[in-house]
């Protein structure tokens, strides 16, 4: 199996929709866009719960070091070599990648948010990075463009906070900040338990709407 064929069965595989409006797009772009997404994938995958957390560091310093010689054109790894042929045609910037791996790296350390200013960068690393990623291979015209990715970016991640809400706190993960459960009444025992109390509802109304500002 060659790099591309990598990359594309990686993408096909996870069986996410993304695969299918990959589809549409034309060859070069489509082929950029899988590169990116099987890096996605394969750093996230690395701090999977239930790992060796000194391995899971490990893999994500490789990580680095490959994103390094991706941009010195000596990739190793058939998802980096398919990053580096995506050089050649778009602008993909190595300080988004590098902040991907950064946030993938705050999920061995951050089990919990104090508040929105310490959860904000995490969604600005593993969400609006992605997306000042994707600009490049799609193409735009307008500066703005990149504002749009970055605030797109966390409202998306946000609502994937909200939607996993009970998932993450069973295994030990809570994103929403601590400061507004405590406003609101919610423990996490509460979010792992599922219970659908009149203080949870305020709190995910309030939640919602900070994603809408930035939708």
């Amino acid at each position: 199996m060659n790099a591309g064929q990598f990359v594309s069965r990686l993408t096909r595989k996870s069986r996410s929709n993304f695969f299918y409006a990959f589809l549409v797009l034309p060859r070069a772009q489509r082929e950029a866009i899988y590169a990116c997404y099987a890096f996605c994938r394969i750093v996230d995958d690395a701090v999977d719960l239930g790992q060796d957390r000194a391995a899971q560091r490990a893999e994500l310093a490789r990580w680095r070091e490959e994103i390094a010689r991706v941009y010195e054109g000596r990739a190793q790894h058939p998802a980096g070599q398919r990053l580096q042929v995506a050089l050649r045609r778009f602008p993909i910037p190595r300080h988004a990648l590098e902040e991907i791996i950064a946030g993938v790296e705050m999920d061995l350390d951050h089990p919990t948010y104090e508040t929105w200013d310490a959860l904000y960068p995490y969604c600005y690393r593993v969400a609006s990075a992605v997306g000042l990623c994707c600009i490049e291979i799609f193409g735009y015209s307008d500066a703005r463009a990149r504002e749009y990715a970055v605030n797109l970016g966390v409202a998306l991640q946000l609502t994937n906070i909200l939607r996993d809400v009970q998932v993450d706190a069973r295994n030990g993960r809570t994103y929403l900040p601590q400061a507004d459960l405590r406003r609101f009444g919610v423990t996490t025992e509460d979010l792992a338990g599922g219970r659908y109390t009149p203080q949870f509802v305020q709190l995910m109304t309030f939640e919602a709407g900070r994603a809408r500002e930035y939708y």
